[in-house]
């Protein structure tokens, strides 16, 4: 695996390896996912890289928000690059997720341009993210923003809007700021790999 497209199989022999041919995978999204996530505390991002590369995700961009408590170092971000590597490799992805930052939270939402693009709040009175994104016919990049412990400010929440994005929910309950991506990537995969199996099955594709 090369993490850009690219896997081989390969005859080893005495410490070499000699490619015999190139092997098609084909387990990436139909469209590009990004993750904006801010930074949690303690070590529980970990755990989001590993689980959001598993589940297929692009681009991970990290933003410090307001209630963002810690700033990582440059060993912690080098260990997500590592543990995203790891993780695209046992998931049999073919590319490598990029992570980006940190960067200021209103960075990044100015720099967005994505049609499909939403911020997760802890209300359950905005629509589930599921709803809206099985009703949608997803044609390009999906963009999903995930606060930290304490969730978005307002003054955060109203920037998003301003600029593109839609208020989602994940559900009644109040989730963990490592429980919220994982769950957010878990529902968009499921919607966009559905959507694919109908379209195929009914010819479309």
């Amino acid at each position: 695996m090369d993490g850009m497209g690219q896997w081989w199989l390969a005859k080893l022999n005495e410490g070499t390896a000699k490619i015999v041919k190139s092997l098609q995978v084909e387990t990436e999204l139909p469209v590009p996912v990004t993750l904006i996530a801010a930074l949690p505390k303690g070590n529980g991002f970990d755990e989001v890289i590993r689980c959001c590369t598993e589940l297929g995700v692009t681009c991970i961009t990290l933003v410090l928000s307001t209630r963002t408590l810690l700033k990582p170092s440059l060993q912690k971000l080098a260990r997500w690059h590592r543990i995203a590597k790891e993780a695209a490799e046992q998931s049999k992805r073919a590319f490598i997720p990029t992570i980006i930052g940190p960067v200021n939270f209103e960075s990044a939402i100015l720099k967005n341009t994505a049609k499909y693009s939403f911020i997760c709040e802890c209300h359950d009175y905005y629509p589930h993210l599921k709803q809206i994104v099985s009703s949608s016919y997803v044609t390009s990049e999906i963009v999903i923003a995930i606060g930290p412990e304490g969730g978005w400010t307002e003054t955060e929440i109203q920037l998003a809007i301003t600029n593109g994005f839609q208020p989602v929910s994940l559900g009644k309950r109040i989730l963990r700021a490592v429980t919220a991506p994982i769950l957010a990537l878990s529902v968009v995969t499921s919607e966009l790999e559905a959507t694919v199996r109908h379209s195929i099955h009914q010819g479309t594709l």
